[in-house]
């Protein structure tokens, strides 16, 4: 059994098998997973786990070189906009709802969380630690 760091084995798995510039999307309970792309449902309940809570376990297993962020969030879920203004040291993104939605097709994996708040989804590329 693991010590520390995610414990879901199939989170664990996709992060292992990362290459630069491949991508990962969390996201809220609400968002379309393409057909072909990989789902890990941890949904629970509405709110649980929350975006913010998946989204922090995540970063801190992940190295994360670029993300992408609903430009809509700013304003309509401002919430999750100040959250994800701590990962500053990212570069991030902003793309209209709809192109997020289309790039969720390229991604090895969408995590979908419980979370019930409009535009909490994200999109990391993976990045490299040498």
């Amino acid at each position: 059994m693991k010590k520390h760091g995610i414990l879901n084995s199939h989170i664990a798995k996709v992060l292992a098998d990362l290459g630069h510039t491949d991508t990962i999307v969390i996201a809220d309970a609400g968002l379309p997973v393409p057909n072909g792309v990989l789902k890990i449902d941890v949904a629970l309940t509405p709110g649980t786990p929350s975006f913010q809570e998946v989204v922090k376990v995540v970063a801190a297993d992940m190295v994360i070189e670029k993300m992408y962020l609903a430009s809509e969030m700013k304003e309509i879920n401002p919430g999750q906009y100040e959250f994800m203004k701590q990962f500053q040291e990212i570069d991030a993104e902003f793309v209209e709802h709809e192109r997020l939605k289309q790039m969720t097709a390229n991604a090895k994996v969408v995590i979908r969380t419980g979370e019930t708040t409009a535009y909490s989804n994200c999109i990391f590329q993976a990045g490299v630690f040498f």
